[in-house]
């Protein structure tokens, strides 16, 4: 995915967090987040996601919190996490291949009328990723769309924890839950 031969992991996490305050760290503003919950920051992650210096950055990095876990396959609950889930799906070839998929939050009405796209298999063991976890709404939403087709949950991957009950709601939940940064790393 084109990252220059040389830079370690602790580099390139630095290097993210620098792309992620500069184009995706939204403040002093009111913001209405997915959870309901107001705040004076925001992360809009696409504007990183689709960046040509952080899209590999991302890509490796999450890839790295994956690759020694028995998982088939990668998702998310649409849109934040469809970049993302392409990303490590390209990155993990051919090291560790993984299929990926996405929920979408309702079914379309038209077409395959399927909830899940992609290549979720029934009994897949999968990680499911989001762009920013508050309360972990988003991505418990994902994980009962793989449980339904009769899928198994390795964890729940963040880029960004906001540190606003995600991690409670998934240790309550028997989820086992990673990011990459806390908002925290931003102050």
């Amino acid at each position: 995915m084109g990252l220059p031969p040389g830079i370690d992991l602790a580099d390139k996490r630095r290097q993210l967090l620098a792309i992620i305050r500069r184009r995706s760290l939204l403040r002093h503003r009111d913001f209405t987040l997915t959870s309901g919950r107001s705040s004076n920051f925001f992360f809009d992650m696409k504007r990183t996601v689709f960046d040509p210096q952080a899209a590999p950055l991302l890509a490796e990095l999450l890839f790295d919190r994956i690759k020694g876990e028995t998982v088939d396959c990668i998702g998310g609950l649409e849109t934040g996490a469809i970049p993302i889930v392409a990303l490590v799906c390209a990155r993990s070839w051919p090291e560790k291949p993984l299929k990926g998929f996405f929920v979408r939050k309702e079914q379309k009405g038209h077409g395959t009328d399927q909830r899940v796209e992609g290549l979720l298999d029934a009994g897949a063991r999968a990680v499911v990723f989001e762009d920013v976890t508050t309360t972990g709404g988003s991505a418990m939403q994902a994980v009962g769309a793989v449980r339904a087709q009769g899928g198994t949950i390795v964890k729940v991957v963040s880029v960004v924890d906001r540190l606003e009950g995600a991690a409670a709601n998934f240790r309550e939940a028997v989820i086992a839950f990673d990011w990459l940064y806390t908002s925290r790393d931003f102050d």
